[in-house]
């Protein structure tokens, strides 16, 4: 079967303000047979801890797609010449339930990875983390993890209980679902509840580079040590909207100061590329609190470079 190469809707075939809302004005399918990677929405908040809102992040996301076109002109990276992508639409969680939609999560990632598909993950909190990773463990084992985040996201409970957004990642570890010396993990800052809240990070293997160490500086170098330390097996790219400063990016549920910029964002991302992703998300968008609609802007451009940083994308 002749692979179909799905391209954009461009904006001179339909005003970019009008048409159906997709990611990247992507034809939205109901399937995943046949497509290299698809873009998957998780409209969930019943996981975070502080502002809520992230249910509408992924519908945002796709709004604010609508500029982004097809051809990288930094990287030269062309992903629909090579690649078929499509837009699969949302998980039909319980949004009165996180257990359950958990459940719903993982249960709807295991049938799109029935295929050989790369999912790029529209959040939502950064509990929808967890079932994604146990759906990857069954098809790849323990892989490898780049996380960027302002919070290590590792908390051994959240008010006793033990799946929210602040946990995602001590799960993982006691679930066995990372290959815990292939992860490096970008951004971690602010305060702490105890002053040794990032060693757990570190006593499990991770790479942990604190904000601090990329402050006025480029992390084209500090990609390179990624490359090496999580290269040689399947990788995933989980990136927290509030890794970046908040100057850049307000519209999210637990803001800190002091955090990253736009253009190392995109350093991270592309720093990536000859790495063996096989899944990434863009979580804790927050359109109540992104007035400008700058943060979620932000977020569709990061999910188009991890798209273009993809095994199998043309380079031109």
């Amino acid at each position: 079967m002749e692979k179909i190469l799905h391209q954009p809707l461009g904006g001179n075939e339909m005003p970019r303000f009008g048409g159906i809302a997709s990611m990247l004005r992507l034809p939205h399918l109901a399937s995943p047979a046949g497509l290299d990677a698809a873009f998957i929405g998780i409209p969930l908040d019943i996981g975070t801890s502080l502002r809520s809102g992230t249910r509408f992040g992924p519908r945002q996301l796709r709004s604010e797609s609508v500029m982004i076109r097809p051809y990288n002109m930094a990287t030269g990276a062309a992903p629909f010449d090579s690649l078929s992508v499509a837009d699969l639409g949302d998980v039909a969680i319980n949004t009165f339930n996180l257990l359950d939609t958990v459940r719903l999560i993982e249960e709807h990632y295991d049938r799109v990875l029935e295929h050989d598909v790369t999912p790029l993950t529209l959040g939502g909190d950064h509990t929808l983390t967890l079932p994604i990773l146990r759906a990857m463990k069954k098809k790849y084992g323990k892989i490898g993890l780049v996380h960027v985040d302002a919070h290590a996201d590792v908390n051994e409970h959240m008010f006793g209980e033990k799946i929210a957004h602040g946990t995602t990642f001590r799960r993982a570890v006691e679930e066995g679902l990372l290959d815990c010396d292939r992860v490096v993990q970008i951004g971690l800052r602010a305060q702490g509840y105890a002053a040794d809240d990032f060693d757990w990070c570190r006593e499990q293997g991770f790479r942990v580079v604190q904000a601090e160490e990329c402050w006025h500086q480029s992390l084209t170098p500090l990609m390179a040590e990624v490359r090496e330390r999580v290269g040689g097996g399947p990788v995933y790219l989980s990136y927290d909207i509030d890794s970046i400063d908040p100057a850049w990016a307000p519209g999210t549920g637990t803001p800190e100061i002091g955090g990253l910029t736009t253009i190392q964002a995109l350093e991270i991302i592309r720093g990536c590329r000859g790495l063996d992703l096989v899944g990434c998300d863009l979580v804790e968008v927050s359109p109540p609190y992104d007035t400008t609609g700058n943060t979620a802007l932000l977020g569709a451009n990061l999910l188009y470079e991890m798209l273009c940083v993809l095994p199998g994308v043309t380079y031109r």
